[in-house]
């Protein structure tokens, strides 16, 4: 496609978005604008063409290259782009891969289309074309800040895990191969019909035959793994106690799903630190008394060391500061945003590092960690919990979240603690009582501290003193 065809697709795609109410398509909406304002400011400002210009301009219509991508359009084509693929929408997803094909044919050596690419074959359930792309990317850039590398090793974890368990479902249900070779919807339709009516054996057979179906055709991944999920919950339905086949069926789809979420985490790097899902996070927590400890000028002068060290957790943040007698001297969590790394270097059960940015995020988690000094580093599904698990847009809460917001917010949205204890949050207004080397950091207004008091306050059981207890 040529340049000014991408143009042309994304001008109509930018009318079909007028009236929508969607907050993704929305942001698609306003990219599409600013691609098409820099579009029109060099088409106005280009020079008058010439005899040569128009025979080069001849030359590139016959050949199909359609126009010269500058580097203005090319970031703007890439916000589009970068926009869109999340929308998860066909017409969002098939207008980035028209993208993709448009900067590709005119910048072979474009690392962010290739990484683009990579995205969109991910998106459309390509995984190991999305590898490819990815790995084009990788040949091409010196510093992998966006962890594609550890996305490339996921996603060849993940088919590996996917192929093993395909074959142990094949091996188990012998009668599946029957099905093999029949319409996948029909034979899942039948599947489910037979378990509806308490024919066990003939819906697994139809059920499994439909996924080598699935598997054989090169359906999208997300089909696969959607089928995969349905069948071993109406597997493990049937079973009190799961048999070692269905015990190791379910182990590898968790390794698929693994794989695709996060990449293998490399030892050498980590030293041995183990991710922490959402899920996962909960299960830890789950049961026990927790503090979360400001900090706050107040907290320096409270005398609460020995009451704060008697909570089953104790929660820190950022550059906090111990001094027994008033602090405490246990750290069982420590929560710190990715810009800076203080206290990165302190052993801890679990460091949960927050970011409104997946590739800094990525970055920080990679290159600041320390090995041996925590157990459990958080995965990306608890990178920033009050937007991407609560949904929380800026119309809803407009400032950034503080780290202290957003583990508190956590912790209240999991409800599994019997205690869920504030000590010394009063927002500041007691001043800070940080790391001397932090105290230079000045107390920031793209916070609402305001607004997160108010939210605190509003599911306060008791005010007692310095303590505020949610539970």
């Amino acid at each position: 496609m040529t340049l000014e065809d991408c143009l042309r697709a994304c001008s109509v795609h930018s009318g079909k978005l007028v009236g929508s109410l969607d907050p993704k398509r929305l942001q698609v909406a306003e990219a599409l604008r600013q691609l098409l304002a820099v579009w029109a400011t060099q088409e106005t400002t280009a020079p008058a063409p010439t005899a040569t210009s128009l025979l080069r301009r001849t030359k590139a219509a016959a050949t199909g290259s359609g126009g010269n991508l500058g580097n203005e359009v090319l970031d703007a084509l890439l916000n589009v782009g970068n926009k869109a693929v999340v929308c998860a929408y066909d017409d969002e997803l098939n207008l980035t891969l028209t993208i993709t094909d448009t900067i590709l044919h005119q910048r072979r050596n474009s690392r962010a289309g290739w990484r683009l690419r990579g995205r969109i074959l991910e998106a459309l359930g390509l995984p190991e074309e999305a590898a490819e792309a990815y790995e084009r990317y990788l040949d091409l850039t010196k510093e992998d800040g966006f962890g594609v590398r550890a996305r490339v090793d996921g996603i060849h974890a993940a088919t590996k895990a996917r192929t093993e368990l395909i074959i142990l479902l094949k091996r188990t249900v012998p009668d599946s191969a029957r099905f093999g070779d029949a319409p996948a919807t029909d034979s899942w339709a039948e599947g489910l019909a037979a378990h509806a009516v308490g024919d066990q054996s003939g819906a697994q057979a139809r059920l499994v035959g439909a996924i080598l179906a699935m598997d054989r055709q090169g359906a999208p991944e997300q089909e696969v793994q959607e089928a995969l999920a349905h069948y071993l919950d109406l597997a493990t339905s049937q079973h009190t106690r799961p048999t070692a086949e269905l015990t190791q069926a379910l182990a590898l789809y968790a390794d698929t799903r693994r794989g695709r979420m996060r990449g293998p985490v490399p030892d050498p790097l980590f030293g041995g630190v183990q991710w922490l899902s959402l899920g996962e996070f909960r299960n830890r927590i789950a049961g026990k008394s927790i503090c979360l400890i400001a900090n706050s000028g107040k907290v320096g002068e409270s005398s609460l060391g020995h009451d704060i060290d008697a909570y089953d957790l104790v929660v820190r943040f950022n550059s906090y500061r111990i001094d027994p007698a008033h602090t405490g001297k246990k750290t069982d969590i420590h929560v710190t945003i990715h810009k800076h790394n203080y206290n990165w270097d302190k052993p801890v059960d679990t460091r949960l590092v927050f970011s409104g940015s997946s590739p800094d995020w990525k970055y920080s988690v990679r290159n600041k960690l320390i090995p041996g000094a925590q157990t459990y580093v958080n995965d990306e599904s608890l990178r920033w919990p009050v937007r991407n698990i609560g949904g929380w847009t800026t119309e809803q809460f407009a400032a950034i979240p503080t780290s202290g917001f957003n583990m508190l917010w956590l912790l209240d949205f999991l409800d599994v603690s019997p205690t869920l204890d504030l000590i010394g949050f009063d927002f500041y207004e007691s001043g800070a009582y940080r790391l001397p080397e932090a105290m230079k950091l000045a107390i920031t207004n793209v916070h609402e501290y305001g607004s997160e008091k108010a939210w605190v306050m509003e599911r306060a059981q008791s005010v007692s003193g310095m303590r505020i207890s949610l539970r």
